[in-house]
């Protein structure tokens, strides 16, 4: 065959694989752009509102991982017993830098809790963050042991977190036992009483009500956009517990003292710690309390208040 026939046969050989190809296209239609999966969409201005990420997604409650979602925890400074510490750290994100952006909670953009893990020693700070993600906090480690630190915030975008990291202190150490089951805390001069029960696997309702010299106390002040904050914590393995404070300073219910109330999540039975963070006369002082979940409860379980009644409709662990 000289090269022009075969050049003629090449090309028909084309134009029946083309046009074969032009058919089943026709026959199967036209290709749709790939569409997004139809899943339900999250508006990230509400993730937020919702339980804490440990709580919300697994068993796990908050503050017992290091990391989570990718998010991780890490202490920079050897702590040292004495004096305080020029404490530093930094939470790492997904792309493994620290993060530098956070949604502001209750006037912060993180919370750092440090208790001892006997729970006899209970801090909660306010640590400034550099440009370059890292968290300085001055903090007075009581004596030697190890400690629990907790970091409770919301990356911009994303969901509420609790990480958890244990801070070794050099030197003899002697746990101290865990303090007696109580309803009453004295504290610089004030008194505090616990009026409710822990539920174990459900919300339950817990009000504080502070009085001075026998008094009811009336005028608290506002401390962090509330009139308390509450830290619950369970003994044995220090799970964060998930409090949301009743009502805000301002909404024209919530009455400044003498009752604070919160609404508790305890995941277990068990022995509880709960500190409470409250301002009057232009301090900040914390009340303590040891709570047993499960045990004591003489009426049924509050229901945990509709979002509107919220204070912000913030979940949040303090």
């Amino acid at each position: 065959m000289n090269t022009a026939a075969k050049l003629g046969t090449y090309v028909l050989g084309l134009a029946v694989v083309f046009g074969g190809t032009w058919g089943v296209g026709n026959l199967v239609g036209p290709q749709a752009t790939p569409q997004k999966p139809a899943t339900a969409t999250h508006d990230m201005s509400q993730m937020s509102k919702q339980p804490t990420t440990a709580q919300k997604d697994s068993d796990t409650p908050g503050g017992l991982q290091v990391s989570q979602n990718g998010y991780t925890l890490n202490p920079l400074t050897a702590a040292k017993a004495g004096a305080p510490t020029d404490f530093q750290f930094t939470v790492t994100g997904p792309s493994g830098k620290p993060v530098t952006d956070y949604q502001v909670e209750h006037d912060k953009k993180l919370h750092f809790i440090v208790v001892s893990r006997d729970l006899s020693s209970f801090q909660h700070v306010h640590p400034e963050m550099s440009a370059d993600g890292t968290w300085s906090v001055k903090i007075a480690f009581p004596a030697a042991g190890t400690f629990r630190a907790f970091a409770d915030f919301t990356p911009t975008g994303g969901q509420a977190l609790t990480l958890g990291a244990d801070i070794q202190v050099a030197g003899d150490f002697q746990p101290k036992p865990l303090k007696a089951v109580s309803r009453t805390s004295e504290v610089d001069g004030y008194t505090v009483t616990l009026d409710g029960d822990l539920v174990p696997g459900q919300s339950s309702k817990l009000t504080l009500n502070v009085s001075k010299d026998g008094k009811p106390v009336t005028d608290l002040q506002p401390y962090l956009g509330a009139y308390g904050h509450l830290v619950a914590l369970r003994a044995g393995d220090l799970a964060y517990l998930h409090v949301h404070p009743d009502g805000a300073p301002g909404d024209g219910k919530t009455q400044p003292g003498p009752g604070i109330t919160f609404y508790a999540e305890a995941p277990s039975g068990g022995d509880y710690r709960l500190f409470l963070d409250f301002q009057h006369g232009g301090a900040v002082h914390t009340a303590d309390f040891t709570a047993k979940a499960g045990e004591g409860t003489t009426a049924k379980p509050t229901a945990k208040p509709t979002a509107k009644n919220d204070h912000d409709s913030t979940p949040h662990g303090h």
